[in-house]
């Protein structure tokens, strides 16, 4: 008999116990929907407004928007962030700032939103140009989740400010992390440091910036010519067109970079000519350079018609096409052949492969993106 009830026992909790869960969950669906509506009832209309200027691009009126929107609720740290990154958009720099350092005032404000605060607070700094602050409150971000950007934001400010020793030492602390190697941009830096003390004729320590940039990059080559520069200074002509023809070696299409040093001095030692034109006469014949062909001119002025022709018929060149009217000018006007070199002349430029950037002299760093070896080694009338 106790068997029989505790059978329908069961078969009464059973349809009981599903109804109270289901009655339980469309409560807590009831509940979750009333706390929603609670939620955007306590949302300034202000915030909604200042969206939807935002997003139709009315950045001074979404700031008169949520301006009022912290007004009504000053604790809120996102209103804060859209509010100081719209001054910094607009130009705003210093109501910008205001609003980061009151973020940072605040004693309840987390630790990834102060790290975010004193980032921002940076970038406000760096877009206003002051680079003193700015730099101060990048490395304030040291042993934070923003820590690899404020080292790129440094070294950035460091390369502006021409200060290599602080520049390598950011760079050493960027080397092999997420953004790559930093060796060929240190070895930069060191080729910088070694001009200064050239400049000033500190010869010793010009070298070991020179070697210490070899090191960190051994196929650098820009290292290679300052290194053979210095060893030219010193008096050492041999050494410095064998530095030369080592580099050609180990990168054969740094060769046009090269090839005015190689003219200047084979002209100037004739002794050494004949090493200078062989190392020219390493160009391939099937991929002919207009810097190297011009220098092999000058330490080979018998064989003009001969390496004129041979660039001509491997590359259509207007300044060897120039070059090559230049022995018949006295048969033509004298405006035809002003009229190829000017059209010409565009064409001999050196252009950035990051920006566009155009000169006709060579830049290990292009003057208007600011990137490292960026301009490719031959000309435009090249590419």
């Amino acid at each position: 008999m106790n068997s029989v009830s505790d059978l329908q026992w069961l078969l009464w909790a059973i349809p009981l116990s599903v109804a109270i869960l289901v009655g339980l969950g469309w409560w807590l669906r009831g509940f979750e929907q009333r706390q929603w509506r609670l939620a955007a009832s306590n949302t300034p209309q202000a915030h909604f407004r200042g969206l939807n200027h935002l997003l139709n691009e009315q950045h001074d009126e979404a700031i008169d928007s949520f301006i009022e929107a912290v007004q009504h609720d000053p604790e809120t740290s996102e209103l804060h962030f859209a509010l100081g990154n719209l001054f910094r958009r607009r130009g705003d720099y210093d109501r910008a700032v205001r609003v980061h350092e009151h973020l940072l005032r605040r004693g309840d404000l987390k630790l990834l939103e102060r790290q975010r605060a004193q980032h921002e607070l940076a970038r406000d700094f760096l877009k206003a140009g002051l680079l003193d602050r700015a730099e101060e409150a990048l490395h304030a971000l040291e042993g934070s989740a923003h820590e690899e950007e404020a080292r790129l934001a440094l070294l950035s400010i460091y390369e502006r400010a021409r200060d290599w020793e602080k520049a390598i030492s950011v760079a050493q602390k960027l080397d092999g992390g997420p953004h790559g190697s930093f060796s060929s941009r240190m070895a930069h830096y060191h080729c910088e440091l070694a001009a200064l003390d050239a400049k000033h004729e500190r010869l010793a320590a010009a070298s070991d910036h020179i070697h210490a940039a070899l090191h960190l990059d051994p196929q650098h080559t820009r290292a290679h010519i300052d290194l053979a520069k210095l060893q030219y200074h010193q008096g050492l002509v041999r050494e410095a067109i064998q530095t030369l023809q080592r580099a050609a070696q180990r990168q054969p299409a740094s060769l046009p970079l090269m090839s005015h040093l190689l003219a200047s001095w084979g002209g100037s030692h004739p002794d050494h000519a004949p090493l200078a034109l062989e190392i020219l006469s390493q160009q391939p014949r099937n991929l002919p350079s207009t810097d190297v062909t011009m220098s092999r001119l000058k330490l080979a002025p018998e064989q003009a018609a001969a390496l004129l022709e041979e660039h001509l018929s491997h590359e259509p060149s207007l300044a060897i096409a120039a070059q090559c009217l230049q022995g018949v000018r006295e048969a033509l006007p004298a405006h035809v052949l002003d009229t190829i070199n000017r059209a010409a002349s565009p064409l001999q430029r050196y252009r950035c492969a990051a920006c566009g950037f155009e000169a006709h002299t060579y830049f290990w760093q292009c003057p208007g993106c600011q990137a490292w070896d960026s301009f490719p080694n031959r000309r435009v009338e090249e590419l």
